[in-house]
């Protein structure tokens, strides 16, 4: 008895001196990982920043000194921007027009296959039908095929069509350049449906399975159970796609480049930013104030739906 109380004494201090170091190393860790995330913050935004100041400065500085001297010889000037997005006398700049091929491409091809992913996703979590697992892997493999191996097929499917037996199933798409926009909302609706598709399933096949039940028993169908009570509870995880898409495309060159040709009527903002330096690459200075003119947007987009990003990117990975 006499050695018990030492015994109890020392483990007690033993258990005291763990919890306290356990708070001291996650302290330290804590402290390591903000840190470390304001290294990466800045490694991230300075390079940025650097462009920003360069689009406000004028063209034989930016040509003949870096940008971090702007803050031992300031010289301001809001000629890039203008010649960005009016056009100059020397040159001819218009980004502005630009804007409504851009927002005619990427409006269109975020909308369609948030629609039609939300009632595949839908189908293949709640109905029941044959070979619906098989299916759902299908849609799932279709995220390893590379965009660029698509480009000939869909050009020849735009260009002859699909004939089968000497039956035609899908006349070829003999379109003018102002409706060549549906070629591009083609083209990025069906590589984005299957990752959307995978997203959304993640998601709906999650719900409360009583929910489903308790509809069915007040008589509702299908239509009624997806519109009423799936659609306002996958808002996050909508949103969240919608951001990704919306970035995908609105940055998008290749694509629009290929189906919607290079004209001022089809073409989209990136087209004209990759033009603006010139036959030589040597009008570059105009990049700077571009470059800032086409992230308004996308910006604008993020903020405004930055609420439901991490609750989409978190949809479907935990239960309840």
């Amino acid at each position: 008895m006499t050695t018990a109380t030492p015994t109890v004494g020392a483990g007690t201090q033993a258990v005291g001196k763990t919890t306290t170091a356990g708070r001291v190393r996650k302290r330290l860790n804590t402290r390591a990982a903000t840190l470390i995330s304001i290294v990466i913050a800045l490694l991230w935004t300075i390079p940025t920043f650097g462009l920003f100041v360069s689009s406000f400065r004028p063209e034989n500085q930016i040509k003949s000194t870096g940008w971090w001297t702007f803050f031992s010889d300031p010289q301001f000037t809001l000629e890039n921007y203008q010649e960005v997005l009016f056009g100059s006398s020397s040159s001819s700049g218009q980004l502005a027009s630009y804007f409504i091929n851009s927002l005619a491409i990427t409006i269109p091809s975020v909308l369609f296959p948030l629609a039609f992913a939300s009632l595949a996703a839908y189908a293949l979590a709640w109905i029941n039908f044959r070979g619906r697992d098989w299916l759902y892997i299908a849609i799932f493999a279709m995220q390893i095929v590379p965009l660029q191996m698509a480009l000939v097929p869909l050009l020849k499917f735009f260009s002859t069509g699909v004939t089968v037996g000497g039956i035609t199933l899908m006349p070829a798409w003999d379109l003018v350049d102002e409706q060549k926009f549906a070629q591009v909302w083609f083209a990025h609706t069906c590589f984005a449906l299957p990752f959307a598709v995978f997203l959304l399933h993640n998601f709906i096949s999650q719900l409360p399975k009583d929910l489903m039940e308790a509809a069915r028993v007040d008589g509702a169908t299908h239509p009624k159970i997806f519109r009423t009570i799936v659609l306002p509870l996958i808002t996050p995880a909508l949103a969240a796609f919608g951001i990704f898409q919306f970035l995908w495309v609105w940055n998008d060159l290749l694509v629009a480049l290929i189906f919607a040709g290079g004209g001022d009527e089809t073409a989209p903002l990136t087209v004209r930013l990759a033009e603006m330096a010139g036959t030589r690459g040597n009008e570059w200075q105009r990049l700077t104030a571009g470059a800032f003119v086409s992230i308004v947007v996308p910006l604008i987009v993020f903020l405004s739906l930055q609420r439901y990003f991490v609750r989409g990117l978190l949809a479907g990975s935990v239960k309840g």
